[in-house]
């Protein structure tokens, strides 16, 4: 089983980027599966979503041909998005573009990790459960992860963590991921029953 964690923040040394290795290395530690793939959208910027896309221009395939590959080899996702003004950052929007309706996320199960500095997180929970699973067909868990202040959890060293926090988290983490992998075996015969099959709707209403 393989799956990817997929970094929203365009920040370079950004808190989003620090949480989703944190995840990687809880992924790893705790087997909950044989492979991770980390896309970090701070240091792979895309270019933004034109209809080229559709014509097959060559400056596309060239750009996504590699990156369609790891995607479609994911069983199963984490999502992670920073709250910037109560949004969703641009970039992480644009890559759901860029995978709507070629079927690379379809029928696949995805938890939300969202983060914030201080109290926000919410926001972004409400955005990516609106609008980006329509043509992609990601099938987010019922569960989700706000990570709040979170420049206090996670962190390697435990004299910077607020314990009371760092051990909430970090229980609650371990149960959403162990949940995601259940679903991404459960997901993995639906996608084979055949019934899952994007060629008569492309698109989702």
């Amino acid at each position: 089983m393989k799956i990817g964690i997929i970094c929203g923040s365009h920040r370079a040394d950004s808190q989003s980027g620090r949480i989703a290795r944190h995840i990687e290395s809880v992924l790893k530690t705790q087997q909950l599966c044989d492979e991770t793939w980390l896309y970090d959208l701070a240091g792979n910027p895309l270019p933004f979503w034109d209809e080229g896309i559709w014509s097959g221009d060559p400056k596309w395939q060239e750009i996504l041909a590699p990156l369609s590959e790891s995607v479609h080899s994911c069983d199963a996702f984490v999502v992670i998005s920073p709250e910037w003004h109560g949004m969703v950052p641009s970039g992480l929007k644009n890559f759901f573009l860029l995978w709507a309706g070629g079927g690379e996320l379809a029928h696949k199960p995805a938890l939300i990790v969202t983060v914030s500095t201080s109290e926000g997180g919410a926001y972004p929970v409400n955005e990516l459960r609106t609008s980006s699973y329509k043509n992609s067909r990601l099938c987010y868990l019922p569960e989700h992860l706000i990570i709040r202040h979170a420049a206090n959890v996670f962190n390697d060293n435990e004299a910077d963590n607020d314990e009371r926090s760092h051990t909430y988290l970090s229980a609650r983490l371990v149960y959403c991921l162990e949940l995601l992998k259940e679903y991404a075996i459960a997901f993995k015969g639906i996608r084979a029953s055949g019934k899952a099959s994007l060629a008569t709707y492309t698109n989702g209403m």
